[in-house]
C-alpha cells in the first residue's frame, strides 16, 4: 500500500513538473519600424524623365524639309 501511494505521488509530481507555467505568458512581438522617407518618394521622376526624352526625340526638327 505504501508503494502504491509513493507511485501515485511520483506520477502527480512528475505531471506537475512537465505541465509548464501556471499562467500564460504571451511572447513579445518585435515591431519593425520602417524608416521614414524624407520628402516623399522619387518614383515619379523616372517615368517623367522617360516621357521628356521621348517627347524631345519625337519632336526634334532635323532641318530637312522635303
Amino acid at each position: 500500500m505504501k508503494t502504491l501511494k509513493l507511485a501515485a505521488l511520483g506520477v502527480l509530481a512528475a505531471g506537475q513538473a512537465f505541465a509548464g507555467a501556471v499562467t500564460f505568458v504571451a511572447p513579445e512581438v518585435v515591431a519593425i519600424e520602417e524608416p521614414a522617407r524624407m520628402g516623399g518618394s522619387g518614383a515619379w521622376l523616372i517615368p517623367l524623365v522617360i516621357v521628356a526624352v521621348l517627347a524631345l526625340a519625337l519632336t526634334q526638327d532635323n532641318g530637312n524639309n522635303i
